[in-house]
């Protein structure tokens, strides 16, 4: 489903140049079966799940649905935040290797710096799942479960071109890019997304990127960061708006979003078409009151109730379900993965899609 083979070849030189890219998903001709055999195990064992740095809400929550969920379905958990980074992360999952857990669900700091932990999980007959951001360079990674992260980047694509037109029917359009964090295997596929759908608006000059940044490497947020992309908005406004109408701004994620508006509203400048993704409440609040354009919705109860399922059907020696076998190529292999589907948030549509949302929905009200 995502069509990410054209850029493969591109993200592999920066995987072998750079630690900073970790974005190697592409298709693949044929699936690589999956290590992670379905023999089975008590019904009590150890689950390890190994989270990033708390930056978003979505991370947050994700922490108390795995503890549980994990124990509603009879396991033993391991829930573990890596806040101080890679290494902590790195010894977060030797020790749950150490404690003997059966399977272990990473949300990676940056998934081409755990291969060494991956062998030791592999090594001691774990299964190893890949929760959001994918693995890289390593065969010691059975599953993948994550939202179709490549559409989530044509969705906030989309949507920058739908929210502008709709303010100012006729371009041209003055934008900028942002996106999120290097280290985050995801943050380039978002990208590659967004500009699947932008770029031929740009090679028609219906929109134009003013300060000419139009690559991954210059629109990058390190550590997904509102501080940094703050700044970087800062010095965008300065360079080349301080006479020109800014009308949009790719934003890839809500924490990122609110820290460009925060800018901008800084500069006393009006507030362009923005996007943002995780449906954060502070974010939804604001695409309410008429200032963030959009985010996506990627329900994560959903995705951690997926990833506990993958364990339950390990447990009873079952194969998990998968959804897509062939498109994540991790440099490696081709891992087995299911995708969740992202859905557009708009005003429009809020109250719809936050229906059932007892935190959310009351705030479309």
């Amino acid at each position: 489903m995502l069509k990410l083979n054209k850029t493969v070849k591109s993200m592999a030189v920066i995987l072998a140049v750079s630690s900073l890219a970790l974005t190697g998903c592409g298709r693949a001709e044929t699936p690589a079966a999956s290590s992670g055999a379905a023999a089975g195990f008590d019904a009590n064992s150890l689950i390890g799940v190994a989270l990033p740095q708390k930056t978003s809400e979505n991370w947050v929550l994700a922490e108390s649905l795995f503890n549980d969920g994990l124990k509603t379905a009879g396991f033993k958990a391991d829930v573990q935040f890596a806040n101080g980074g890679v290494s902590e992360q790195q010894n977060q999952i030797s020790a749950m290797v150490t404690k003997g857990a059966k399977v272990i669900i990473i949300g990676a700091i940056d998934g081409a710096q755990l291969g060494t932990q991956l062998k030791q999980a592999k090594d001691a007959g774990a299964t190893v799942i890949a929760y959001d951001r994918l693995l890289m360079n390593t065969p010691d990674v059975d599953y993948y479960v994550a939202y179709d992260n490549f559409k989530v980047g044509e969705l906030q694509g989309q949507a920058l071109l739908d929210g502008m037109k709709a303010k100012k029917p006729t371009g041209p359009y003055n934008i900028e890019l942002f996106a999120g964090s290097p280290d985050d295997a995801n943050a380039k596929v978002f990208f590659d997304g967004a500009m699947k759908v932008l770029q031929p608006k740009i090679d028609d000059g219906t929109v134009k990127i003013v300060s000419g940044q139009k690559s991954f490497e210059q629109a990058v947020t390190q550590g997904w960061k509102a501080e940094n992309a703050q700044k970087r908005m800062d010095s965008l406004l300065v360079g080349s708006y301080s006479s020109t109408e800014l009308d949009g701004v790719l934003s890839p994620n809500d924490t990122l979003a609110r820290a460009i508006i925060t800018s901008v509203k800084a500069a006393g400048k009006p507030v362009p078409i923005v996007t943002g993704q995780d449906a954060e409440v502070e974010s939804v609040k604001s695409i309410m009151a008429g200032e963030q354009y959009s985010t996506i919705n990627k329900d994560t109860t959903a995705l951690v109730n997926h990833a506990i399922q993958m364990a339950k059907d390990l447990q009873a020696g079952k194969t998990p379900e998968i959804n897509d076998p062939t498109s994540y190529n991790n440099g490696v292999k081709v891992v087995p993965a299911y995708l969740l589907v992202p859905q557009i948030v708009t005003k429009a549509n809020a109250a719809e899609q936050f229906a059932n949302d007892k935190v959310l929905g009351p705030l479309t009200k």
